[in-house]
């Protein structure tokens, strides 16, 4: 018996080492702490999947990003640009028109809902606390609303 229970013990261990289920640190997966400044930090990147296309399906854009080396926050000016950790929002254009909106919400999905069939395209910027954009942090997406023959809204 104490054979088998240790033969089940380095089975045991060996599945642990082979697929990697060890714990990371808060720190590993939220980052650092806001109470101490990062020192060297990284530029900020802005990373966006492409949209869903279940939603697209629906008239609805929806696209999960995240960021690395910024946070998205909704705390606003020139004052807060020097933060470190770094903070920031994202600034959503749809279709060139003039006019932008931020996000400030970091909920990890931009949700856009309504449009009409046909082809439109949304950009997702990312902004620092004063809306300047981040050089080379800005996804933009091209896509294609089908006609839809159901009359339900969203």
């Amino acid at each position: 018996m104490t054979t088998f229970i240790k033969t089940l013990a380095a089975a045991a261990a060996v599945t642990v080492l082979a697929t990697g289920a060890f714990a990371q640190s808060a720190r590993e997966i939220r980052g650092p702490s806001p109470y101490v400044a990062v020192e060297n930090e990284p530029a900020p990147k802005l990373i966006v999947d492409p949209p869903i296309p279940e939603g697209l399906a629906l008239g609805i854009y929806w696209a999960q990003y995240r960021t690395e080396n910024l946070r998205i926050v909704p705390v606003f000016g020139a004052g807060a640009v020097d933060t470190s950790p770094r903070i920031g929002h994202l600034h959503i254009i749809v279709d060139d028109l003039p006019w932008w909106w931020a996000d400030a919400s970091d909920n990890n999905t931009v949700d856009i809902a309504n449009f009409p069939a046909g082809p439109h395209k949304v950009t997702i910027r990312l902004v620092d606390a004063d809306h300047n954009p981040i050089p080379g942090q800005e996804v933009t997406h091209r896509f294609t609303i089908p006609e839809r023959t159901s009359s339900h809204k969203h």
